[in-house]
């Protein structure tokens, strides 16, 4: 029997778990973030009460953490998992915490994923966990090893410690069964970490992907990094585990390679990150045998370029090695219709105590606002139900 047709267009299935009040709460949160100065002056205004320690979490929990967030704890991410559960989506708890430099924040940090995965462990709707190398280790640390300067004692010494934290993270994801992503950071910290994430994907990938890395294809060298990982992979027996995303850093990653002088890391247009993006699909699915991927991506067109090609290969629209992948709070449409057509879908859900997770929300708005169409598509789509649920109680 032919393959049930997809549409993103479908917004009775893509808002199926939102009430008419959370569809009027999106819609005026997606009409704020679309005005690029009020992102702007609510960045300063928050960050100069976070810095005069100003109580703000009852002004944005209702709204802008509610639409984004899945909660403060685990506990309270149940909310969201129903709601992704009675659509056939997956959850992938992202303890958001951001900007820590302390070894006890560190060492809280992986206590709390570890926990995340003890809680996906035997449970179908969280197929993955997450965590960023920054949560566990000192930025400055970072840097310095991936500049190859010579370390202190001390400094050996704590980047052990951060082995042995990430160690324990993606040790406990093999033995429960429970995949984890390793998100990809700033370029001038990103070679430490993808040497840091190889040596545990060599660890613990012998029998399938359990770590994963993560590719932003809108640098211009990651399509050629991803073929030769998988190929030094390939050489060394083990299986190759990759979430492709575009990339969340561009406008730092330009202001810094023009202060510092060295070639800009991104790809010169939208363009070319979409063509190395589409690429990155296709080489992952042309080698499926030994590479799981996860389609990080709100963009629509790569979205439907992978479900058809998984259709054409023969390749099960259920088969675990492929899944995609969206934020919480966003394209909804992309989400709930894959799903709804059998494709494997997960939502990143992050949560965290507010005031901690309030960097995670500022940069999601101003990713809204620099990404070309992505909030007038939102809005788009939430009027149009809002018009389709009107004419039926009519």
């Amino acid at each position: 029997m032919e393959p049930a047709p997809i549409s993103f267009d479908n917004t009775e299935i893509a808002f199926k778990g939102k009430s008419d009040s959370d569809l009027n709460r999106s819609y005026y949160l997606f009409k704020l973030i679309g005005n690029p100065s009020l992102v702007k002056v609510g960045d300063v205004m928050t960050n100069f009460a976070l810095a005069l320690h100003i109580p703000i979490g009852w002004a944005i929990k209702g709204n802008i953490f509610k639409q984004f967030c899945g909660g403060e704890t685990i506990t309270e991410c149940s909310r969201a998992t129903k709601i992704l559960d009675k659509g056939n989506i997956g959850t992938i708890l992202d303890y958001s915490v951001e900007g820590k430099e302390s070894e006890k924040d560190f060492d809280a940090t992986t206590e709390e994923t570890m926990r995340t995965i003890q809680t996906a462990h035997n449970n179908d709707h969280i197929p993955f966990c997450v965590f960023k190398v920054t949560g566990v280790a000192r930025f400055a640390l970072l840097e310095k090893i991936n500049a190859k300067e010579k370390l202190m004692d001390e400094e050996i010494a704590e980047w052990q410690r951060v082995r042995e934290r990430v160690d324990r993270i993606c040790g406990l994801a093999e033995k429960t069964g429970t995949p984890v992503f390793i998100d990809a950071e700033d370029s001038w910290i990103q070679d430490a970490i993808d040497d840091l994430t190889n040596e545990m994907m060599e660890k613990y990938n012998g029998k399938k992907a359990v770590v994963y890395n993560t590719i932003q294809l809108y640098r211009h060298d990651r399509l050629a990094f991803l073929k030769k990982c998988h190929q030094d992979a390939k050489s060394k027996g083990y299986y190759s585990g990759y979430k492709l995303v575009r990339g969340a850093y561009m406008e730092k990653e330009r202001a810094r390679a023009a202060e510092k002088g060295y070639q800009d890391p991104i790809q010169p247009n939208k363009e070319a990150s979409d063509r190395d993006f589409n690429l990155a699909l296709e080489y992952c699915l042309e080698n499926i045998d030994n590479i799981s991927i996860c389609c990080g991506s709100h963009n629509e067109q790569s979205s439907m370029l992978l479900a058809t090609m998984m259709d054409k290969k023969g390749v099960s629209r259920n088969d675990k090695r492929v899944y995609f992948a969206q934020l919480f709070g966003m394209s909804d449409h992309i989400s709930f219709n894959l799903a709804h057509a059998g494709y494997n879908v997960a939502k990143y859900v992050p949560y965290g105590p507010i005031r901690e997770v309030i960097p995670y929300l500022i940069r999601r708005a101003k990713e809204n606002t620099s990404v070309k169409g992505q909030t007038g598509r939102e809005l788009g789509l939430i009027i149009k139900e809002k018009e389709r649920r009107k004419s039926e109680r009519n």
